[in-house]
């Protein structure tokens, strides 16, 4: 479903849109990469023409291996029925055939630590960001200085309000104002690289290599700064269910890449011709007269980068939601087009709160990036752990070949993940700490469910047995006229809903319809295929069965998908839904001594079921029709 909406779309079109939103995390790197470079941890590094070669050698040679042979080439193929990111990998490794139950389970941990240090990346991404375009101000109105706190807190205050009308607000504006900033990136760096061309020496590994040898401390230092260029990378793959594979790779190699090539280069230009420039390298490559534009372009381009992150926190949530990592949050969808554009507004207020409070605790964008690295570099070794599963369980490479790419791939990044670990203490904890909280809780989330299921599948008794007997004695129930809608927890056990009514009431709608919902581990099922229809043994008793199959990514929409059931013939027409009643199975869970799980995490649980969304607005069920019974499981 996904390829066919995105071949229906021009390449030209989808690379615009790729620029806007894949690109701009890692579009505005160069206002605060090589500035944390050579200002942190006292000026480590020195800002002599070797020094400052060897950085943006290795600079340039960690985005070659990590973006462009990394992700582009590689793990850009590992997608999921077109999706890509760490949920669809996670839901790979999940269909996978693996010999050892504690592989895959290692595996699918891994999966959700690195969906949880997503959380803790987004976090961090749209304060530094932000921050760091307005701290322009500094150098092109330095009598605004103490209002760079203020302005941040205004754009991201702005930023998150409008999530709830979607992206499609701005998102037309996102491909031309991010090609304008690529643009002017590789229009000044050309310009500096023009006037200087002595730093394209620096493109060669040789002084890379020779900068690590010679200052081995110093470098490593480096190399907890020098990540923040490639941090977004991940955008990469996780977007690419929106624009396929190929508009990506084309926006990437034809103006991303070497817009960033260029910009970098420029800077270590100009840092080698005036060392003082360190102070704000990006902003003082422009001339005088441009600088108050940059800083307005370079605003509108971190919103852009950070929209990218909230969005794709919305996203993953509801992969998380779906695949049964997290408990039911509400989740609207803003586009009636597009499947993939979600908005859930407990985690945008939580997030807003937790960006609000990062950037006023900080304080700067040089003091915040020691808070950035630790989290993006986790991601990156996670990824390439569960991609090197993927091209060996399904894809069946041979051992050689998934050596060499461990080798090649996890030897500079957890390099990069050490060096970042001695951020941990000055602010590195941060990210860290709620990718902590936010694998609890979904570890936590997934094992009690499991629990739970098992708990109420016995409760709930077989399907099929539970017919057989309704028809054996169905004389001694009262036939109520019209529809009834039991929503049910799994297609072969019975609705709890379904057996209190008859067993408490002695009575039977004319007509049943028990619904049950099936998530597969796949993003998307093409609405021809959502659909099983089942009798359950008995044609003529009033009872059928329908299960409806969804994707991760698909919106529960349950009286829509009913009315479907009826367009392809399912269900008779005669069957009135417009006032058929809906019957939910509310569980009380009651925590026990029985084993499986602490007794801090029981209590978790139950605080995570009580606050999850109401099952009514979360399958969209009308509320005036809606009945809840609720019924006592274990934990």
């Amino acid at each position: 479903m996904r390829r066919r909406t995105i071949a229906k779309t021009g390449v030209g079109a989808l690379t615009l849109g790729a620029l806007g939103v894949v690109f701009g995390d890692i579009g505005t790197s160069p206002l605060y990469a090589l500035q944390t470079v050579f200002t942190t941890d006292h000026h480590a590094v020195h800002t002599t023409s070797a020094d400052v070669y060897g950085v943006i050698s290795l600079v340039f040679w960690s985005i070659t291996l990590i973006v462009s042979i990394k992700y582009v080439t590689f793990i850009m193929r590992a997608d999921n029925d077109g999706e890509g990111g760490i949920m669809a990998l996670t839901a790979l490794i999940q269909r996978a055939r693996v010999k050892s139950p504690m592989t895959k389970l290692a595996l699918v941990t891994l999966g959700i630590l690195g969906a949880s240090l997503f959380y803790g990346d987004g976090a961090i991404t749209p304060a530094i960001s932000v921050l760091s375009a307005v701290e322009g101000v500094k150098v092109a109105v330095p009598s605004l200085q103490s209002m760079v706190l203020p302005i941040t807190g205004a754009v991201l205050t702005a930023l998150f309000a409008i999530q709830r009308y979607g992206t499609k607000l701005v998102g037309n504006l996102f491909g031309p104002v991010m090609a304008l900033w690529f643009a002017v990136l590789a229009l000044t760096g050309a310009v500096e690289i023009a006037h200087h061309p002595d730093v394209l020496r620096a493109l060669s590994p040789s002084y890379g290599a020779k900068f690590i040898f010679d200052h081995v401390h110093v470098a490593f230092i480096a190399l907890g700064s020098i990540v923040l260029a490639v941090t977004g990378a991940e955008a990469l793959y996780a977007d690419m269910g929106h624009f396929g594979r190929s508009p990506i790779r084309r926006a990437w190699f034809l103006l991303v890449f070497p817009a960033l090539t260029l910009q970098y280069l420029a800077q270590g230009s100009l840092i080698v011709r005036s060392p003082k420039s360190i102070a704000s390298p990006f902003f003082l490559l422009m001339p005088g007269w441009a600088q108050v534009p940059m800083v307005l372009l370079a605003t509108v381009a971190t919103v852009i980068a950070s929209q990218a992150v909230i969005s794709g926190a919305f996203s993953v949530t509801n992969q998380a939601v779906q695949l049964g990592f997290l408990p039911r949050v509400t989740i609207r969808h803003t586009s009636r087009r597009e499947v993939g554009q979600v908005y859930a507004p407990a985690v945008n207020a939580a997030l807003f709160a937790i960006v609000l409070a990062i950037v006023f605790g900080f304080g700067s964008a040089t003091a915040l990036a020691s808070a950035y690295g630790v989290a993006v570099t986790g991601t990156f070794i996670i990824n390439t752990i569960l991609f090197l599963a993927v091209a060996r369980l399904m894809w069946h490479k041979p051992r050689w070949w998934i050596a060499l790419a461990a080798v090649a791939f996890l030897t500079v990044e957890v390099t990069f993940f050490a060096a970042n670990l001695t951020k941990v203490v000055h602010g590195g904890w941060l990210p860290l700490a709620i990718a902590a909280v936010l694998f609890v809780v979904m570890t936590t989330w997934r094992r009690g469910r499991e629990i739970v299921s098992a708990n109420r599948v016995r409760e709930e008794g077989g399907l099929r047995d539970f017919i057989d007997a309704l028809n054996s004695g169905l004389a001694g129930l009262v036939r109520v006229p019209g529809t009834a809608v039991y929503l049910n927890a799994h297609a072969r056990t019975t609705p709890l809903a379904l057996r209190a009514n008859v067993e408490r009431n002695h009575a039977l709608h004319e007509r049943v319809i028990i619904v049950s919902i099936e998530t597969k581990r796949v993003p998307h099922i093409h609405h021809s295929d959502r659909l099983r229809f089942d009798e359950l043994g008995h044609a003529s008793d009033g009872i059928t069965g329908l299960t409806l199959r969804c994707g991760f990514q698909d919106s529960l929409d349950v009286p829509v998908m009913l009315d479907l059931a009826i367009e392809q013939r399912l269900l008779e027409r005669t069957v009135d839904l417009q006032r058929a009643s809906y019957f939910l199975s509310q569980i009380t869970i009651v925590p026990t001594r029985a084993s499986g799980m602490n007794r801090w995490r029981k209590r978790l649980f139950l605080v995570l079921a009580r606050n999850a969304a109401t099952p009514v607005v979360y399958f969209r069920l009308p509320d005036e029709r809606t009945v809840t019974v609720g019924e006592r499981v274990a934990l």
